[in-house]
């Protein structure tokens, strides 16, 4: 068994949902790295029950190569594993649990890279950057881009290890996430007339962002390097009623924008705005009380870094190829890139089909893979 292996197989053992703490497993990288003679900075949530993890082997005056992994994983709830998803499984050069893939194979990498970068004189610094509640809109990486830019630590590249089956991807879509509440006038079924269904303006709602998706489909930017060429709209629920014979008052959808880094996110809500004024003037023709809010539930921007940067040529080096790609889901790269200005690509064992689902995968091969490339780059770091 590799050494990755083995410190993969600890931090399945954290059960690390994002509704829950991660303080377990941060205390025992945390431990980790102090064994050998490493600091790390933690910064916390406002509640002191979660907590990004930041450290830093070798000299402090140069800015350094950081890698970055966020440390929660989505839930197991309703999913049919057949092996314990908190129990890392090896099987027919496979290893299955939860965060196998999304992220943790990659951080436990890392921490392998860290024990070998520990005990050599480094010319350039590397850094770790671990986080938390990333699968819940990139939320907790934002405290620690604070810290870092509070202290003048600005990486001179960054690496996000997010499972692309060890492929540089260059960019990918941003992603906004909005909660409409929508507001009507609840009476007795059999007088259904006289109110204002909630549900039906969140259905004519559902209706304008089905119509603002069709114009992005055939007016929107494309980009055929992303395996969904164009920006989309995605409704993923709808909450309303309380029972059959009551016309309901209230009802919320929640719904999505994933736009590409060429379709500007400010135009598209800006004509959703101007669908919600729409609805809500028809609607208060017969209701007053008719109101339609969006509330913005998270957000995080595109990421788009050139394939001539420095970065993607020095990551593609350790990976041997010469080849980069586009990605359609999110991650912290963007707001690294962003808020940071640190050039940014996003590069990990594993593959996103194989995340998030019931016996969660990363292969043998791939995390082989991964050593390769980090032990290529400590070699680079050496010099």
């Amino acid at each position: 068994m590799s050494r990755t292996i083995e410190i993969l197989d600890r931090l399945i053992a954290f059960p690390t949902v994002s509704r829950d703490s991660n303080l377990d497993l941060i205390r025992e990288v945390e431990g980790m790295l102090t064994a050998l003679g490493v600091e790390s900075r933690l910064v916390f949530d406002e509640a002191g029950r979660k907590a990004n993890l930041f450290a830093t082997i070798g000299p402090r005056d140069v800015p350094g190569i950081m890698l970055a992994g966020h440390t929660d994983v989505v839930p197991v709830d309703g999913q049919a594993w057949t092996s314990d998803p908190f129990r890392l499984t090896r099987r027919d050069g496979k290893l299955f649990g939860r965060g196998t893939a999304d992220m943790k194979g990659f951080i436990a990498a890392c921490l392998f890279l860290a024990e070998q970068a520990a005990h050599v004189p480094l010319h350039t610094p590397l850094h770790l950057a671990l986080s938390y509640d990333e699968e819940i809109g990139c939320v907790g990486v934002r405290r620690l881009i604070d810290m870092l830019a509070g202290l003048g630590i600005r990486p001179k590249a960054c690496i996000v290890g997010e499972p692309t089956g060890m492929q540089v991807v260059v960019a990918h879509k941003g992603k906004t996430a909005i909660r409409a509440h929508c507001h009507g006038l609840e009476c007795h079924s059999s007088l259904a007339p006289l109110g204002l269904n909630a549900i039906h303006l969140a259905s004519d709602l559902i209706g304008a962002l089905r119509r603002r998706q069709t114009e992005l489909l055939r007016s929107g930017a494309r980009d055929r390097d992303y395996d969904i060429d164009h920006s989309t709209v995605h409704v993923g629920m709808i909450r309303g009623g309380t029972a059959l014979n009551i016309v309901p008052k209230d009802c919320t959808l929640d719904f999505e924008i994933r736009h590409l880094p060429g379709d500007a996110l400010e135009p598209i809500l800006e004509a959703l705005a101007e669908d919600v004024a729409v609805i809500e003037g028809a609607a208060r023709e017969s209701f007053p009380e008719a109101a339609i809010r969006l509330e913005t539930i998270s957000a995080y921007p595109a990421m788009e870094t050139s394939p001539d940067a420095d970065i993607t040529a020095f990551a593609k080096a350790l990976t041997g190829g010469n080849s980069h790609g586009k990605i359609s889901f999110g991650t912290e790269g963007g707001l690294y890139s962003r808020d940071l200005g640190t050039p940014t690509v996003v590069c990990g064992p594993g593959y996103i089909s194989d995340a998030h689902k019931p016996d969660e995968f990363v292969s043998e091969a791939q995390l082989a893979e991964c050593d390769r490339f980090l032990a290529g780059l400590l070699g680079l770091l050496r010099r």
